[in-house]
């Protein structure tokens, strides 16, 4: 059978097919680069038998495991377009979505059955395929039993979509960015060599594979370098310290976003474990406060932040691994073949130092969204997509994220960053978790507000944060005032959801 020139499980069967590809370390299931290959080409000839070809979708419901890569190179091998689905989102935002991309098969793992069921009703999914890894009585294993590893092949192109991956939809509607081949490969291209990629290379994948996060940095890239990846099914802070730490696994490689490496921080085993193995680990998906970069920094692990979204496939910058001190809390340069521009509001090019928003262009780039052919033209201008992220660039050309552009506040005609000020709070030893809004001010217009997890056992009063506040930031960034809580709302992958926290701490009206 001819090997599709995007198709790396396949690549790597014909010349290395012993190698081990992934591993599920919860219950040990295992799969070579020849064994995934062929999983996934019985699932390709499976979904061709029920009529899926060329463009039409196939969404996964399911946790961390083999079934996602499985999915991935079968939609590549028949043209099938894979659909991630959040699992924690409930039936009617599912639903929405599942009606947006209009799947023929829905695979799932079985403690979603019963929503499935309704789901494939709802949204009228001819088909449905049940993955049970605590038995090998199951739909999803039948059903590759059931037909041979032969699908018909189809020819692609780069510009041949891959997936539709739905944002997080925190403002409104989920919106589904579509993901082209090209995007993948260039994302492997930028992340390889950057990330020091190899067949030696044995990852730790913690990130939910619905999210770009998970599927891509680095867990896709390691499949095109012919690494291994070891997947844990939910991410838990000690369990992840004690398999980086295990000899016998030999982890080279992690990525997270700031709150799995502020967990492993709080976690008990985190100052004796041992991380000598790590060759790299990568943070994004959010601007990381420097006290936790260099936390790990002086653990001597090589932890080097990045930016990205699902629209850029995700990696958009890079800091190079050594710069990671010398420029803590830069998400680095362009990845190569890459374009940016950091913009006012008039879309006028703001100089070094100052702060815009980013826009960025090249074939790692999104197309535009799902159906949605009015929110494709409003999301680019002259080529480059408009990211919502406030950045600046220092005279070296090394960018930081200053924001998320919404989550800017005005206070007192000054723009106000939170992430800033979280970095800052964090500074602070009895801190677990912080973040800041805006909330309004009839003095100043709007004022901000830290909402604050303590350690346990610690003790801080309103007044000793802002005064350290006061000591380190300019007066009008300084939090007015001061909520303490047990946790904060964070989506799937970490992040803090900003909106939630405004529904609850900004009055109405």
């Amino acid at each position: 059978m001819p090997v599709p020139y995007y198709d790396w499980a396949a690549g790597h069967a014909a010349i290395r097919p012993d190698a081990m590809a992934q591993v599920d370390i919860q219950n040990g299931r295992h799969s070579t680069y020849a064994q995934m290959d062929e999983r996934s080409a019985r699932l390709g000839r499976w979904l061709q038998d029920r009529g899926v070809g060329r463009g039409d979708r196939v969404a996964i419901l399911a946790y961390n495991g083999p079934e996602f890569f499985e999915l991935e190179f079968a939609a590549g091998k028949t043209g099938a377009v894979m659909v991630p689905l959040n699992w924690r989102l409930v039936q009617p935002e599912l639903e929405y979505i599942l009606g947006d991309c209009a799947p023929k098969v829905l695979i799932h793992d079985i403690e979603f059955a019963e929503m499935c069921d309704a789901l494939r009703r709802a949204c009228n999914i001819p088909h449905g395929l049940a993955i049970d890894v605590e038995s090998a009585e199951n739909s999803y294993d039948a059903a590759l039993a059931s037909v041979p590893p032969e699908p018909a092949l189809e020819a692609l192109t780069h510009d041949d979509l891959a997936m539709i991956m739905y944002t997080s939809g925190t403002t409104g509607r989920p919106k589904g960015a579509m993901i082209t081949h090209r995007m993948h490969l260039y994302n492997c291209i930028n992340l390889g060599f950057s990330s020091r990629l190899s067949p030696d290379t044995i990852q730790l994948v913690v990130l939910p594979l619905f999210h770009t996060g998970g599927l891509n940095c680095y867990t896709n890239p390691v499949l095109h370098a012919g690494g291994q990846n070891i997947i844990m099914r939910e991410f838990e802070p000690a369990a992840a310290l004690d398999y980086i730490g295990d000899p016998a696994l030999g982890i080279t490689h992690f990525f997270g976003v700031p709150a799995h490496y502020q967990f492993m921080m709080q976690a008990p085993n985190f100052e004796t474990a041992d991380l000598s193995r790590l060759v790299m680990c990568g943070v994004g998906g959010a601007s990381c406060p420097v006290p936790i970069l260099e936390a790990w920094l002086d653990r001597g692990v090589p932890l080097v932040q990045g930016w990205g979204m699902t629209e850029t496939s995700p990696a958009g910058l890079f800091l190079d691994i050594r710069d990671t001190r010398r420029k803590a809390g830069s998400a680095g340069k362009p990845v190569m073949h890459t374009e940016i521009r950091i913009v006012d509001d008039k879309g006028s090019e703001v100089p070094r130092g100052e702060t815009g928003e980013l826009l960025i262009r090249g074939p790692n780039v999104t197309p535009g969204y799902w159906n949605r052919p009015e929110a494709t033209e409003a999301a680019f201008v002259d080529g480059f997509l408009k990211t919502g992220d406030a950045a600046r660039m220092d005279e070296e050309g090394f960018v930081y994220i200053v924001d998320r552009w919404k989550d800017m506040y005005i206070s007192g005609g000054e723009n106000a960053y939170p992430a800033e000020i979280e970095s800052v709070i964090y500074q602070l030893p009895q801190i677990a978790e912080a973040a800041v809004i805006g909330v309004p001010d009839e003095r100043w217009g709007e004022v901000g507000k830290a909402i604050v997890v303590l350690k346990p056992g610690e003790t801080l009063s309103e007044q000793e944060l802002i005064s350290h506040c006061l000591t380190n930031l300019a007066r009008f960034k300084v939090p007015a005032s001061v909520a303490w809580t047990d946790s904060l709302p964070r989506n799937a992958t970490g992040k803090v959801l900003k909106w939630e926290l405004r529904k609850d701490y900004v009055p109405e009206g």
